[in-house]
């Protein structure tokens, strides 16, 4: 265990710590440490594309979060899984890489005390750590960077046909959402390389990294508190996997990528946060900061699944005796169904009478669900799926410290579909489905509707549908807001430092004041990116 002091100290190592670790610990002058509550990324599961399925719930890897009985969804509890390993969320997600819309960092930039965050400025951090393999660089895409992006090589003709049912009702084709616009439909871009995931973890921790004598990795390190002295941080205290405590010091800064769910309880535990919530937990007060686990948004989804009267769909190919066949191609090839992530096609669609995309469509040729244990299970006949989420919700919710246990699993409340706003558009987005699968051209390949089926037809039971069966998309971002000190909601300044807080900055989604309009993990790294350079002074 390292007893020396850093110059700087990560917390966490997935989407954002893996990337700030890479680029602080370059200057061979920097001492960085980097803990990790999580073990090894060493499961073969992880780096098979499909191995996402068994990996959601697998407790090795995966903290099985769930929130508070959600008020507006008939007290129904969500699982809000988080990884717990190296590479973090990047080595158990869906590996969608997708940025969102310009308008969505204008808007951010826009915010008071958000300087510096427009599209203008992001676009060159979004670049920086891509490696875009479809193509030579372009006004949006480089070469040369350490999170590979490509797309899915495993092709369905089932996919085309859903392409163009959706092209066929006037929705444009788009194979890259990432570019000049993100409206409409066509295949997405994933964080694989050569058949298999490429984590934050793969990208920015290689052998050459991890082997820098300047750069400490500890893992199955909990954290437990901040270490403060008056109003600045210089160090932190954490727990190993035998309950040992352990203390390290910072000399220039500390930095917290715990995450979204995780970063909040981490600063209450060290008696930053609202006064009312440290005082229920018998927590002294060191700082007051109202805003700490406040703001919290997320992409709320809902599917429908439909058969078709092929049987070349990825769920067919996962049962016996295909799977056999599907499990040799991709060890031999790193093609096939278990070279597939969670999804291989994304949709971007306004509501009507708007120009700006609000629905994001996943698409996938394969229909299932999860079983008691969480792992996904064919569905007994061909068919697929698809899910449709509001990309820009207005519902907000708060995640807090459960208990003075750094173990603990937090207190989360999303109230999803809380508003008027997202109950309508909920509503809207599933009869988008449904469309899409009742045009002339996928009907020509389909059966029956499997989920939910037609006996939901009116508004109300589409709602109540939502209810039972919504699923979070695992995108939670906001409860350390960026924004003014005057703002009792906002946490860190635009330069991600905790207001009223010395050599202590928040760098990972917690910070984004609004959700992006689109998956998470590309947006997180571009933080991450734009974080370094911050604290090293370069910008």
């Amino acid at each position: 265990m390292p007893k020396e002091t850093f110059d700087f100290i990560v917390v966490g190592a997935g989407s954002a710590g893996c990337c700030v670790a890479n680029r602080l610990s370059a200057n061979p002058d920097n001492r960085v440490l980097l803990i990790e509550a999580g073990g090894k990324d060493n499961n073969p599961l992880i780096k098979m594309p499909i191995g996402y399925t068994r990996l959601m719930y697998d407790q090795k890897t995966t903290n099985l979060y769930e929130t508070e009985p959600e008020p507006h969804l008939n007290g129904r509890q969500v699982s809000v899984v988080r990884g717990r390993v190296l590479g973090g969320c990047s080595s158990i997600n869906g590996m969608v890489y997708m940025r969102g819309q310009r308008q969505d960092y204008d808007d951010w930039g826009a915010l008071s005390g958000c300087n510096g965050w427009s599209y203008i400025e992001m676009l060159p951090y979004f670049k920086r750590s891509e490696h875009y393999e479809p193509g030579p660089p372009n006004d949006y895409h480089a070469k040369g960077g350490e999170l590979n992006v490509t797309y899915v090589e495993t092709k369905y003709p089932i996919t085309d046909v859903y392409i163009e049912a959706a092209v066929s009702l006037g929705i444009p084709r788009n194979d890259d959402v990432n570019g000049g616009t993100q409206e409409g439909i066509g295949y997405v871009q994933v964080n694989m390389k050569n058949g298999r995931r490429w984590s934050s973890a793969d990208a920015f921790l290689n052998p050459e990294v991890r082997r820098r004598p300047n750069l400490t990795i500890v893992l199955h390190a909990a954290a437990k508190r901040l270490l403060l002295e008056g109003r600045r941080v210089v160090g932190i205290e954490y727990e190993d996997r035998k309950g040992n405590s352990h203390t390290v010091k910072a000399d220039r800064e500390v930095v917290v990528s715990a995450g979204t769910y995780n970063t909040p309880p981490l600063l209450e535990l060290s008696g930053i946060g609202n006064p009312e919530a440290l005082n229920e937990l018998g927590i002294e007060v060191k700082h007051e900061l109202r805003g700490v686990g406040e703001n919290l948004q997320d992409h709320f989804q809902c599917w429908a699944q439909h058969g078709v009267k092929t049987r070349n769909v990825m769920s067919e190919d996962g049962k016996f005796p295909r799977v056999v066949w599907s499990t040799l191609k991709y060890l031999l090839t790193r093609k096939g169904a278990l070279a597939m992530p969670a999804c291989n096609v994304g949709g971007f669609v306004p509501n009507e009478g708007a120009q700006r995309p609000i629905f994001q469509i996943h698409f996938t040729p394969g229909a299932g669900a999860m079983d008691e244990n969480g792992n996904m299970v064919a569905s007994p006949v061909p068919g697929v799926n698809s899910t449709v989420c509001i990309v820009r919700p207005t519902s907000r919710g708060s995640v807090h410290a459960r208990s003075t246990d750094p173990k603990a699993f937090p207190r989360i409340v999303h109230n999803y579909l809380s508003t008027d706003h997202d109950r309508r558009l909920a509503i809207e987005g599933f009869k988008l489905q449904r469309r899409i699968y009742q045009s002339k051209v996928f009907q020509e390949h389909a059966t029956e509707e499997l989920r939910p089926g037609d006996h939901v037809q009116t508004d109300e039971q589409i709602l109540d549908f939502w209810k039972v069966e919504g699923m979070s998309l695992y995108h939670p971002v906001g409860s350390m807001k960026m924004g003014p000190a005057d703002d009792p909601t906002a946490v860190v300044d635009s330069q991600l430092r905790v207001h009223g807080i010395d050599s202590l900055r928040i760098v990972d989604a917690s910070i984004f004041p609004l959700l992006p309009s689109g998956n998470t993990h590309a947006p997180t790294v571009a933080v991450a990116e734009r974080a370094s350079d911050l604290i090293l002074g370069k910008i």
